[in-house]
């Protein structure tokens, strides 16, 4: 194995940083997994989730064992047809993933298309005609932008339309509250806010977006049958195991110091990293910034593309770089799970090196 590989200071918006004991979990003998001691650890994973989301009564948890885009084509299958459109709120690659799955499904979309509008006021949205539901990625990870989460739950109030929410970057870094922010499905995995390893992926269904459930055309992604047998804390197919025993903990530790107390520290780390960030030829590319990472843009005409490499070369820090037209201007820093201030220090020092001020 390449030694560069596991001699890297991670700073991607996933993986990302995870914890000594969520570490060392992973490296415990796989148990099986068809008895009562895993149903139960299963169906306490369930209530965890659904508390911390602030669900709303009856509501229940698909578990995927998948990245994050199998939840949200699952999504997709499960709760919408081609007999109705939906709106998509497309402001990167996460966005414009969201219209491709829906176009592959045969899906009617109307595009929402923004760049770096909040949605707080709402008038984007004001072009839509009664759409069956309304999708969009809570951070848009490819630009580092957050949207208004209470303005798109209004709006989906009002419209009596599902409001589909990726929440993968953004569960446990930043705010999410079904009921306040009337989300009827929210896509969560593993790998980057909760700061496990790759490889689970969840959907969080209210009784609305059960209630529409219908029979999806897959035999892996089926929605139903992932309900029936959650009901006894089983899942129809074998389950990443290992990173459920991780999940376990990992929200054990979330009910035990409070989701709030989360929020305000990654909150610190990107506050730290963003003033840390104030006098090198960097700019925040989004004007609406979450808590869990920065996309930054270089004002001084240099390639983003070379300022990642020569972290990673010269300083074993490894940032996120962007793709399309913005490979060359824009890159990203994350903020969420292990990471700390001192982790900051170590990478606003090696930007200092690498760009020369």
């Amino acid at each position: 194995m390449n030694p560069a590989l596991l001699h890297q200071h991670v700073y991607t918006p996933g993986p990302v940083r995870m914890a000594p004991d969520i570490l060392q979990l992973g490296s415990l003998q796989t148990p099986y997994f068809r008895n009562a001691a895993f149903s139960e650890l299963v169906l306490e994973c369930e209530a965890w989730l659904l508390e911390l989301a602030h669900a709303p009564v009856g509501s229940r948890v698909v578990f995927l064992t998948a990245a994050g885009t199998a939840a949200m084509e699952a999504a997709v299958m499960n709760l919408l047809s081609p007999e109705r459109a939906v709106g998509v709120v497309n402001g990167g690659t996460f966005g414009q993933r969201f219209v491709d799955i829906c176009q592959l499904h045969r899906v009617p979309v109307q595009p929402v298309v923004v760049d770096r509008d909040p949605l707080t006021d709402g008038r984007a949205l004001a072009g839509l005609d009664r759409v069956e539901a309304l999708l969009l990625n809570a951070h848009e990870t490819s630009v580092g932008h957050l949207y208004d989460l209470n303005a798109t739950g209004r709006y989906c109030q009002h419209n009596d339309c599902l409001h589909v929410v990726d929440g993968i970057s953004m569960f446990v870094t930043d705010p999410v509250d079904m009921q306040a922010q009337r989300i009827d499905a929210l896509m969560v995995s593993s790998h980057k806010g909760l700061a496990l390893p790759p490889g689970l992926a969840m959907v969080l269904l209210a009784p609305r977006a059960l209630e529409r459930i219908h029979p999806s055309g897959s035999c892996y992604l089926d929605f139903a049958t992932y309900l029936k047998d959650g009901e006894r804390g089983q899942t129809p197919f074998t389950p990443a195991v290992s990173i459920f025993l991780q999940l376990h903990e990992r929200l054990r530790q979330l009910k035990a110091v409070g989701l709030p107390a989360v929020w305000a520290r990654t909150r610190a780390v990107a506050e730290h990293f963003r003033r840390g960030v104030a006098s090198l030829p960097l700019t925040p590319y989004a004007t609406h910034m979450p808590n869990a990472m920065t996309a930054l843009e270089v004002t001084d005409g240099r390639s983003a593309v070379r300022v990642v490499q020569e972290l990673e070369t010269q300083h074993h820090c490894v940032v996120a770089p962007n793709g399309g037209t913005l490979r060359e201007r824009v890159f990203r820093v994350a903020h969420m799970g292990a990471t700390d201030i001192n982790d900051m220090d170590r990478l606003l020092a090696a930007l200092h090196a690498v760009m020369g001020v």
